[in-house]
């Protein structure tokens, strides 16, 4: 039986507005039927906190360090917590909620997405396996997060390596379509991230980012070999081809499809009424 052939873009390093404002617009091509599925690569220019759809700026983040780092800044549609878009691979997987197999449940959707992000880690040697919370602790604590850092704890099925998160996602569902985005971490700057978020006072500080060190870990702190980004393009490729048994197609966008996203991204990304209202 034939494989589904699906679309692959590589956008490189863009924007922060450009690259939500991109995976939004590849959500709408595709519940009008205009895309077909797509798995989309990128990076960040220049690297960026990204904030959950939910978060509130004024009680969870630093702006003066975000400003003071040269960062840059943007709320995403989906939720989750806040992530330092810097040294790693960052992907979106665009599909309905009618593809074949596809289960209907955020949670089981994200396992069945998230193969071909194990298969990756596989690919690159590393021994990578999803997260399933256990106890009722765990439960509880991913609905009630003690920390506005993404990577502060794994949820359901999100990729870990020696009981450490590798690879953060989030997801939404608008028009009948699924968006799943996230980030593998190839490097780690743990003093930067930690300095972009509000604490009740510093002693709290330390004692978090002292217990984030044993709950997430970058790809290149687990090898001896250096993996590029490259390197990492490659594998995840690879990986989602034979996660999702599905065929990519190099694609590049339109100068129509790129001056839609540019305008989404003014309207939207770019405005503080969206990037800040919460």
């Amino acid at each position: 039986m034939a494989k589904e052939t699906w679309r692959f873009i590589d956008t490189g390093k863009r924007s922060p507005a450009f690259n939500m404002a991109l995976d939004e617009a590849l959500l709408e091509w595709h519940s009008t039927g205009e895309f077909p599925p797509v798995i989309r690569f990128y990076g960040w220019d220049p690297a960026t906190l990204s904030i959950g759809y939910f978060q509130k700026v004024e009680k969870e983040i630093n702006m003066d360090a975000v400003k003071e780092l040269n960062l840059g800044f943007v709320r995403r549609p989906t939720g989750g917590r806040g992530v330092l878009h810097e040294h790693e691979l960052t992907y979106s997987v665009i599909v309905s909620e009618d593809y074949p197999d596809m289960p209907k449940t955020v949670t089981e959707a994200y396992r069945v997405i998230s193969e071909g992000i194990l298969r990756g880690f596989h690919l690159l040697g590393l021994d990578a396996y999803f997260s399933v919370p256990k106890t009722e602790e765990q439960k509880n604590s991913l609905k009630n997060p003690r920390s506005a850092v993404c990577f502060d704890a794994p949820s359901w099925y999100e990729l870990v390596v020696e009981g450490r998160k590798v690879a953060g996602s989030a997801q939404t569902r608008q028009k009948g379509v699924i968006l799943q985005h996230g980030s593998i971490l190839l490097d780690l700057d743990e003093d930067k991230l930690f300095q972009l978020f509000k604490y009740s006072n510093e002693r709290v500080k330390e004692r978090m980012q002292k217990a984030f060190k044993e709950k997430a870990v970058a790809i290149n702190s687990l090898t001896s070999k250096e993996i590029t980004l490259d390197m990492a393009k490659v594998a995840f490729k690879k990986g989602f081809e034979e996660g999702l048994d599905i065929h990519l197609e190099s694609y590049e966008l339109t100068e129509e499809q790129v001056k839609y996203v540019d305008k989404l991204a003014k309207e939207r990304y770019e405005n503080d009424e969206w990037n800040f209202r919460r």
